[in-house]
């Protein structure tokens, strides 16, 4: 098996994220094909959600490697919310700032930082011709009374990481990529492939 695969999402910052996860371990990340269109996630956990990309993206691409990916923010005050909706969480024609700000609001009673829990989570669902394998990473943190930082995307700037005193925003791109939801998940996925295939990284 070629150590690579075809990354099922359009997000041009989780693929330059992933990219830089994987840059030591000799696994190539191929962007989606130009002009493929995802159907509406209808999953009701992430795993559906990344197994139903991959599965998707599978059948255009036939016998490659596919891997399909859905993260988002679970806060507990909120029962679990944003939720597999993290990504358009105020609604279908939204942004970060927006989902940002609707998140904020609906915690201003919140008013001490121990009741602002929230847990990123990612999964990661790699389809092969063979087989199909999940993959799951996430990381506890604290919703912020303001957003902080510039880097990063999504939640990034209102996560903060508990010891650190940082949201994701304010870590550089290798500070988070030591930390992150996404990084122990596809890093789970890294070690699977190399082990797997009996190649060395």
């Amino acid at each position: 098996m070629r150590l690579n695969f075809y990354l099922a999402t359009k997000n041009k910052n989780k693929l330059r994220e992933i990219r830089e996860i994987l840059k030591d371990t000799g696994i190539s990340v191929i962007p989606c094909p130009a002009g493929v269109v995802f159907p509406e996630e209808e999953g009701k956990t992430f795993e559906e959600n990344a197994l139903m990309k991959a599965r998707y993206l599978k059948g255009i691409v036939k016998n490659e490697n596919v891997v399909g990916e859905d993260s988002g923010l679970s806060v507990e005050r909120l029962n679990g919310l944003p939720g597999v909706l993290s990504a358009r969480f105020a609604g279908t024609d939204c942004d970060d700032r927006k989902n940002i700000k609707k998140l904020l609001a609906l915690l201003s009673d919140c008013e001490n930082i121990r009741d602002r829990r929230a847990e990123f989570i990612t999964a990661v669902a790699l389809v092969t011709p063979d087989e199909e394998k999940l993959f799951i990473g996430s990381v506890k943190g604290l919703i912020t009374f303001t957003p902080r930082g510039n880097n990063g995307f999504g939640y990034d700037p209102v996560f903060e990481i508990p010891g650190t005193g940082k949201t994701f925003a304010e870590l550089s791109s290798a500070e988070k990529n030591n930390l992150s939801h996404r990084s122990i998940a596809f890093r789970k996925l890294a070690k699977y492939m190399i082990k797997r295939y009996n190649v060395q990284s």
